[in-house]
């Protein structure tokens, strides 16, 4: 019989804060013999609320978990600067196969792409770099044969199919938080979150939490035109992920805080 290879996990560090950063999320990849669990995590930063304060508390307990390997993720659209240099430093001394990956080429010239895989390139001693499109597909199999390569051998950690470990509640409040950060931009600052209040066979509610009155007119919009956009972005994935057309109520509201308030980020699960 074929001996399985496996990842415990493989961290992927960025130096930028994604919708994603709020939980912690793995994604299992199985392709024959081979399982990669990968686990995201938002990058290296001081703490200056409870939320940060966990997130940051959640890096540092994945640092000492039993890693083999490590996704230093860096946006090719921008400079790579000092940030990038201290996750950079971070990473390394963890003395463990480091791959960079320079994101979102498809932006951008040939020459470009050059130049910023250059600049990774001066991060430390590091096992790959690959020039990557997680939007087109562009270097994605490279990269997970590449990952394949060095995984230990071990027993499979996820069933064959499974995609990750994520409750389909979170990973609905997930989809309805990043369609408002898609759609505001720069709008609102990354203080938005969301959690189901209800769900059954037809009927899906989301709360979506904001800081300030003035935040939430901007999510809801005028007329509410804002909050049907963000419910229209929302509804296919969440009617994927629950198999069947739902209709996904949307509700917003103003929590004064909520990133310093430690019984509201135990019931968000942050």
């Amino acid at each position: 019989s074929s001996r399985r290879r496996h990842t415990r996990y493989i961290g992927d560090w960025s130096s930028d804060v994604c919708s994603s950063d709020l939980h912690r999320i793995r994604g299992v990849v199985t392709e024959g013999d081979a399982q990669l669990v990968l686990v995201d995590l938002p990058g290296w930063q001081r703490p200056v609320d409870m939320l940060t304060e966990r997130m940051q508390e959640r890096v540092d307990e994945t640092m000492a978990d039993d890693l083999d390997a490590v996704l230093m993720v860096v946006n090719a659209r921008e400079r790579i600067g000092a940030g990038d240099r201290y996750v950079a430093q971070k990473v390394f001394s963890l003395g463990i196969p480091v791959i960079i990956v320079v994101n979102k080429v498809d932006r951008l010239k040939p020459a470009h792409t050059i130049t910023q895989m250059k600049a990774a390139a001066t991060f430390g001693k590091f096992h790959a770099l690959h020039p990557v499109s997680a939007k087109t597909g562009d270097g994605i199999d490279e990269l997970k044969k590449d990952l394949i390569s060095i995984l230990p051998e071990g027993p499979h950690f996820f069933p064959a199919g499974e995609v990750t470990d994520m409750p389909l509640e979170a990973r609905i409040a997930e989809l309805v938080r990043e369609g408002a950060l898609q759609k505001l931009k720069e709008e609102v600052p990354h203080a938005v979150t969301a959690e189901v209040v209800e769900i059954d066979e037809a009927h899906v509610h989301v709360r979506i939490y904001t800081e300030t009155e003035s935040q939430k007119q901007i999510l809801v919009g005028k007329g509410g035109v804002m909050v049907r956009e963000i419910g229209r972005w929302a509804r296919p994935g969440v009617e994927k992920l629950m198999g069947r057309k739902v209709y996904l109520q949307l509700q917003v509201k103003a929590s004064p805080k909520w990133r310093r308030n430690e019984t509201m980020l135990e019931r968000l699960g942050l």
